[in-house]
């Protein structure tokens, strides 16, 4: 019953949204070149698209986040359905780390380079670092957070070994560094799977990790911290 729904109604809904938002989202683009705008139509898109979906998102820890100066965001990543969970429920203005080569799609470059959101050159390890140390300056001269996984990828459903740059990312700018758990998305839309199933999604928001006064060399620790912080929320 669900591949009918998917093939007849969600997916073809899905798609429709997102060419409509994204094209809202390029035009607002080059009168906002903060960014902001274009955040607050992929919320109402991601809103839209979860429940066209019949995705359910039960939220926990809200209170966790900090309310000014910017954070990094650090969440386990199960499915491509975890973007939109994050963008549609944490109540910030942050921009995310992207694999540089969905730039190089037609459009979806476009929008996420006009959204203000940060390429990641996966195999250069000095393009990777100077991707997050942009991510560090516009936290702390623009204010906004930045969203990463850090897991490097999708994983099968167990956590994997996390790479050091959102501990980077909050050293650098002196930020907390906020844990987050996405529990139930791998089941509606897994990994090589076009059709979304409806379902029921859990985020938790952790207790974040302080990043003041620490140095670079520290940032093994603060990554081992981290990891630590989100096994205990996933559950």
């Amino acid at each position: 019953m669900y591949l009918l729904r998917a093939l007849l109604w969600t997916d073809p809904l899905i798609i429709l949204a997102t060419a409509v938002f994204g094209s809202v989202s390029l035009i607002v683009s080059f009168f906002d070149r903060s960014g902001a705008a274009a955040h607050c139509v992929a919320r109402v898109w991601s809103r839209l698209l979860l429940r066209i979906s019949g995705v359910r998102v039960q939220v926990e820890g809200l209170e966790n986040i900090p309310q000014s100066g910017g954070c990094v965001i650090a969440s386990n990543h199960l499915s491509f359905m975890d973007t939109p969970v994050v963008l549609a429920h944490i109540p910030l203005q942050f921009r995310f780390l992207a694999k540089q080569s969905l730039y190089k799609v037609p459009f979806i470059g476009g929008h996420l380079r006009r959204a203000g959101h940060i390429p990641v050159p996966r195999e250069d390890a000095r393009g990777s670092l100077r991707a997050m140390s942009e991510a560090a300056r516009i936290i702390r001269e623009r204010g906004v957070s930045v969203l990463i996984f850090p897991e490097g990828g999708r994983s099968e459903g167990q956590l994997q070994q996390f790479k050091e740059g959102a501990a980077y990312i909050a050293i650098k700018a002196q930020v907390p560094l906020v844990p987050v758990a996405i529990v139930g998305t791998r089941e509606i839309l897994p990994m090589g799977s076009i059709l979304v199933r409806p379902g029921r999604v859990m985020l938790r928001v952790g207790e974040p990790l302080p990043s003041a006064g620490l140095t670079v060399q520290d940032r093994a620790r603060l990554t081992a911290e981290l990891r630590e912080r989100i096994a205990a929320i996933v559950r």
